[in-house]
């Protein structure tokens, strides 16, 4: 089975659980703060490495503080990554999390974003079959960079979960990304506000219509998700669960969609496990489920 190349950030994730998001001149005690690796890329890889689908990340290290802690934590699970490290100090998201588990996130942007042509022509293209990107590194200045990637090698099966950030690509990037028919997974708001469409199903057909018969995912939260392919739509149901926080759900929800397309699934199987597994990320503590949670789970294969 060929590799999932993984391009995007890997960064420290600072989670400060609050009472409520504080106000201008407020000074406010908050009630935990921990430190764990993150990142849409490294959360997605994550997911795939969890469901044993090869994977390779594609994320450039920093330095600094929490570049060195970037390093050293994936030295440390023995994780490489295709690119190199760097010496633009590495970015962190603060994770601000409410008492419903919703989060807010703050970040400083760095390395994790610079990417340089001459790391994309070391890459072995017969060793990949699929390729994630997230929406961020499309903003920056080398995400024409990922773009020419993607078009020199149309084999590639793309998958795009762009996040909240979609409104901030510029349009021409969109549009060439729109034109390699990806898999583009989105919240509901995200939909809307990408197609200018003031109804959830005209949004997925418009989105159908834009990528030219591409895949469309678009997550419901605690519903599940609308899938959609040409004229086909179908929502697939979740189960509820206690939510803890909701870090890296929509990058989980991904990660084990890939997974599943990857084994042969059909497009509701593989929604199916991703509703399950991105629910059990949620019911537990920042983006990175353990394996020791991930083993009690069931997944259709």
């Amino acid at each position: 089975m060929k590799k999932t190349l993984v391009i995007g950030s890997t960064v420290a994730d600072v989670i400060v659980r609050v009472n409520h998001l504080p106000r201008t001149g407020e000074d406010l005690a908050i009630e935990e703060q921990t430190l764990s690796l993150g990142g849409c890329a490294y959360n997605v890889f994550h997911a795939l490495k969890l469901f044993d689908s090869p994977a390779l990340l594609f994320s450039p290290v920093g330095t600094g503080i929490y570049g060195d802690f970037v390093f050293h934590s994936l030295a440390a699970a023995e994780i490489h990554s295709a690119a190199p490290r760097v010496n633009e100090e590495n970015g962190c998201c603060y994770c601000f999390v409410e008492p419903d588990g919703e989060r807010t996130f703050v970040c400083r942007y760095g390395a994790e974003y610079l990417f340089r042509r001459e790391w994309f022509d070391a890459l072995d293209p017969d060793e990949i079959g699929g390729v994630y990107l997230c929406g961020l590194e499309l903003e920056h200045e080398s995400g024409e960079l990922l773009i020419d990637y993607l078009e020199a090698h149309p084999e590639f099966s793309v998958y795009f979960a762009p996040g909240p950030r979609i409104g901030s690509i510029p349009s021409e990037r969109l549009e060439r990304i729109f034109r390699l028919k990806p898999l583009v997974h989105l919240n509901a708001g995200e939909a809307l506000t990408v197609t200018g469409c003031n109804n959830l199903q005209r949004a997925v057909k418009a989105l159908c219509n834009i990528t030219d018969g591409g895949t469309v995912v678009i997550t419901l939260g605690a519903r599940g998700v609308i899938c959609a392919q040409g004229d086909w739509m179908e929502e697939v149901p979740a189960q509820a669960v206690q939510v803890q926080d909701t870090i890296g759900a929509g990058d989980s929800h991904i990660g084990a969609m890939i997974a599943g397309l990857t084994r042969g699934l059909t497009l509701s199987q593989a929604a199916a496990n991703a509703n399950r597994f991105a629910g059990a990320v949620t019911a537990n503590p920042g983006a990175i489920l353990p394996r020791r949670v991930f083993e009690t789970l069931h997944f259709d294969y």
